[in-house]
């Protein structure tokens, strides 16, 4: 991976990660430094992963070819603004943005038009270096950087590029939003086991292990469908088949596709708010 000197503007939870899944590839430390105004929260990663720490974002932006913008969507033109107030010039960096809600045009509008940027939309697995991740570049990023960021974002997981920024609303209906949809079907299984006799242990290790299994089986059957690995459990009049006879008549498949679709909508509202 070719090294850049990498700022983060907001070092959270996915600032946080996306730095320890560098430091875990090996990229250098002294080309990262995370800046926000808690110190107490920048000196804990210096102190864990021996990275730079600021308080200064002008300085660190300055100092840095890459800027992660990681902070949170209500405050990022204020934040931005700041950068640009202050005289730092985005002409010759990358900028990648990880906040909801804030297209290219908007980042551009404050940063300058011609600013390289590049929008991506992880997932909270990405704290496990499990996470999934969609990339949308704009007309001025060139291969170099593509192939940075997509380097970058897969030291915590996977990654795609989609080719319209509107696919990044997709991306957050399909992975951005998902791990809840599952953490919810889980948290419904987990309740009626322990309804049926089980301890809440129990319940847990049943659910948990299953759902990791059953990930794992498409994972490792990448040319079967899952349409396949579905038939493959259900036998004909068995009680596999009955429970996905009541899933289908209480509207499962049309339930999930309108819940993806609501995400994806409020994805797009969330434009014009920011």
């Amino acid at each position: 991976m070719l090294h850049k000197k990498i700022t983060f503007i907001g070092a959270g939870n996915m600032a946080s990660s996306i730095i320890s899944g560098l430091i875990k590839d090996g990229y250098p430390s002294d080309f990262i430094c995370a800046s926000e105004p808690s110190a107490e929260t920048t000196n804990k990663l210096v102190q864990q992963l021996g990275i730079n720490g600021s308080q200064d974002n002008n300085a660190s932006a300055t100092w840095a070819e890459v800027i992660v913008l990681a902070v949170k969507p209500q405050i990022m033109a204020v934040v931005c603004q700041a950068l640009v107030d202050a005289g730092v010039d985005f002409s010759n960096k990358l900028v990648i943005s990880i906040a909801a809600g804030i297209s290219v045009n908007r980042l551009q509008t404050i940063l300058g038009e011609n600013t390289a940027v590049i929008r991506a939309m992880p997932n909270t697995p990405a704290l496990l270096q499990k996470g999934m991740t969609g990339l949308f570049a704009s007309a001025q990023v060139n291969t170099e950087n593509k192939t940075f960021a997509e380097q970058l974002m897969q030291a915590v997981g996977e990654m795609i590029w989609v080719d319209k920024e509107s696919m990044i609303d997709a991306v957050i209906a399909a992975s951005g939003s998902a791990p809840a949809y599952f953490f919810l079907f889980m948290e419904a299984m987990h309740a009626k086991a322990t309804q049926m006799g089980f301890t809440d242990e129990q319940a847990k290790q049943l659910v948990l292990q299953t759902a990791l299994g059953s990930a794992q089986m498409v994972e490792q059957n990448p040319d079967i469908s899952l349409t396949t690995l579905r038939e493959n459990v259900t036998s004909k009049g068995g009680s596999t088949a009955e429970a996905i006879k009541t899933f289908n008549e209480h509207g499962l498949s049309e339930t999930v596709a309108k819940a993806m679709q609501a995400a994806a909508d409020r994805g797009a509202e969330m434009e014009s708010l920011f």
